[in-house]
């Protein structure tokens, strides 16, 4: 089973992966942001919105030795079965 970080509040380290949970309607979307030094504009990818699945997907081929935080937002809950998340 993967296992995630919890997006902190503050800014994440350069080369760190978030995927990003949102409500799109009455279904969850998400995407994967590469996240660069200061100064540098963050990735994103895919530039459309996929499903959370495929987004951990993605996030996981691209990770390397980078860590994949997650950012749950408006009222998005974690679902087990994406993986564990850890606090």
């Amino acid at each position: 089973m993967h296992e995630y970080i919890s997006h902190p509040a503050g800014a994440v380290p350069p080369g760190s992966l978030v995927v990003k949970l949102y409500r799109s309607g009455t279904q969850i979307r998400g995407y994967v942001r590469k996240v660069a030094d200061i100064g540098q504009d963050d990735a994103i990818f895919p530039g459309e919105e996929m499903e959370p699945e495929a987004a951990f997907k993605l996030a996981e081929t691209h990770r390397g030795h980078a860590p994949i935080f997650v950012d749950l937002v408006e009222d998005v809950a974690w679902d087990p079965s994406w993986g564990r998340l850890r606090h």
